[in-house]
């Protein structure tokens, strides 16, 4: 007998709801600084923004990709549609911040190994401090 899969509701999240979930999130990275909490709180619009337009997406347009248009001329056309273009989008402006907050595998890597080179360079630089002034 065949198992019904259970349809799995989408958590939309506002943008109190994001902005408390990105700054825990940095700050368990150790990526957290007061300074970022402009990028933070634009990266939380975003997000919440893009939960609207999945909430649209998915409550009331159904969540189909391609819909059919009607032309000025009367034509039936499939088309994508432009809540999809919305989401993608959103999406992408997403991705930017997570990486600038460390918050992808890539933007994390970049951030420590800055950090390590700003740590080697300040060494060096008191190593040489340190035999100039002897």
């Amino acid at each position: 007998m065949a198992r019904k899969s259970k349809a799995v509701k989408p958590i939309y999240r506002n943008i109190d709801d994001w902005r408390e979930l990105l700054k825990e999130s940095t700050e368990k990275i150790g990526t957290y600084k007061p300074e970022f909490d402009a990028v933070i709180e634009t990266l939380a619009d975003i997000l919440a923004r893009r939960d609207a337009a999945l909430n649209v997406f998915y409550n009331e347009q159904g969540g189909k990709v391609v819909i059919e248009h009607v032309n000025k001329f009367g034509a039936s056309n499939l088309d994508r549609n432009p809540v999809c273009r919305v989401i993608d989008d959103l999406n992408g402006q997403a991705l930017t911040y997570w990486r600038e907050l460390g918050l992808t595998p890539k933007g994390l890597r970049a951030i420590n190994e800055q950090a390590i080179g700003q740590a080697k360079a300040q060494g060096l630089g008191a190593i040489i401090s340190d035999l100039m002034q002897e």
